[in-house]
């Protein structure tokens, strides 16, 4: 079976990809709720200020990155982080190791140092590793060190490092049962050309399709077959979604779809864009159909923004209705909140805080009518701190120099990705003068 599935995938092989910060920052999708909660427990919001002020000092994170650290951990003295870190760098890791480390794994900070970190590590030292490749597999996969017990610690260290060695077996002298499945299973997903930053998150949780095996094999026969690219995500998304669906339930999802209006290719076309489309039951479904409706748009309008943004399935209720409350409230109509539904339906997703910040920036500060917000919704998309505010920053600057004339220039040419001041078409003087409002 394996061997059918890798010769029709052939040209998508592994090809000896390298561990980047990136692997980091999205291996952990599927971490396990115990996981979770423990961190949760760790939070004190006492601790909250004096934790940020130590993650940026001590780290040099962002303020706002440890900001958001300290909702998952806080501590209110530097004593048992001062310890774990020393520990870290004591064992050859580099401070961005540690950085990486700390992003994806906070709780570390607050494990006993001697008695139960020192430990976990001298025992992984001892597993054969180099002290880079002990490094770089603990920095990747930071979570090894909250796994109990020798045997789990190993088990997952020795598979982990196994995955970042280009070209060798992992299926060799491993355990039988749902361990050796996994494992097995992991391999072909490896073969098939699935990256690491999606593999090593499938390591350390109980992702129920990696430890089947007969209904492994069909389902991901089923994932190939309707040609899912390896290399991207919704390929792992497919896979743990057609799972869990028998043939009777998923033609039942397709039938619910149908009867709203939706074409047999319009339904599968969705599910290749956004693979847990068909996971929510008719219920859920029927009801976004209606709410999307009270947006003001009709039956043809609804499927039209589904096949755009399947996403919207998932959204609640309550808060499509707030959605449309804080548009209201802000002065748009409701024919033009329903023109922006259909022209970018991400907007219902976004908090009402949100748009109300971007709001003073794009209509209040920068005076644009409410109606180009309206003719370009996306820019409702953009990130307020990268692009927005430091973009309409320099056109203030620019306009109250009268280096770009006195009216607006359109709200598309400002924030649109390919948004450049030409310095070449001004004299040095003008150069001068924008380069002192940049600075």
């Amino acid at each position: 079976m394996f061997s059918l599935i890798r010769s029709s995938v052939e040209l998508q092989k592994w090809r000896n990809l390298r561990v980047s910060v990136s692997i980091v920052q999205n291996a952990f999708a599927f971490t396990t709720k115990s996981f979770s909660s423990a961190i949760a427990k760790d939070v004190n919001p006492k601790g909250t200020t004096f934790t940020v002020t130590y993650l940026v000092e001590s780290l040099g994170l962002t303020k706002k990155l440890a900001e958001s650290i300290s909702k998952k951990v806080s501590f209110e003295d530097k004593v048992n982080p001062d310890s774990v870190l020393n520990l870290l760098r004591s064992n050859g890791f580099k401070d961005s190791q540690i950085s990486r480390i700390i992003r994806a794994y906070p709780r570390l900070l607050v494990i006993d140092a001697e008695k139960s970190l020192r430990p976990k590590l001298q025992f992984l030292q001892s597993r054969g590793a180099s002290s880079s490749e002990f490094t770089e597999i603990v920095s990747n996969v930071p979570t090894i060190l909250g796994k109990k017990g020798e045997k789990s610690i190993s088990l997952y260290y020795d598979f982990v490092k196994d995955i970042m060695e280009d070209g060798k077996s992992l299926c060799h002298s491993w355990p039988e049962g749902k361990k050796g499945n996994k494992i097995r299973n992991i391999s072909v997903l490896r073969e098939l050309g699935v990256p690491q930053r999606l593999l090593f998150p499938l390591v350390i949780s109980n992702y129920q399709p990696v430890c089947g095996k007969e209904k492994f094999e069909e389902t991901l026969k089923k994932v190939v077959d309707m040609g899912f690219d390896p290399a991207k995500s919704t390929f792992v998304e497919a896979l743990h979604v057609l799972y869990k669906m028998s043939e009777k339930t998923i033609e039942e999802k397709v039938n619910v779809y149908k009867r709203l209006g939706f074409s047999e290719v319009d339904i599968w076309a969705s599910f290749k864009k956004w693979p847990f489309f068909l996971k929510f039951s008719e219920k859920k479904i029927i009801l976004m159909f209606e709410t999307l409706k009270k947006c003001g748009l009709v039956e043809e309008e609804v499927i039209s923004v589904l096949k755009t943004r399947p996403q919207c399935i998932r959204a609640s209720e309550q808060k499509i209705l707030d959605s449309i409350e804080t548009f209201l409230n802000l002065g748009f109509s409701r024919d033009e909140f329903k023109i922006m539904v259909k022209r970018y339906p991400q907007c219902t997703a976004y908090t009402a805080e949100t748009v109300r910040k971007k709001f003073e920036v794009l209509v209040k500060k920068m005076n644009w009518p409410l109606e180009d917000v309206v003719l370009i919704p996306a820019v409702l998309g953009y990130s307020l701190e990268k692009r927005i505010v430091p973009r309409t920053n320099v056109i203030k600057a620019l306009m109250s120099k009268g280096l770009i004339g006195s009216e607006n220039p359109p709200i598309s040419s400002v924030l649109s990705s390919c948004f450049k001041v030409n310095l070449l078409t001004l004299d040095w003087k003008a150069r001068t003068r924008i380069c002192q409002c940049l600075n």
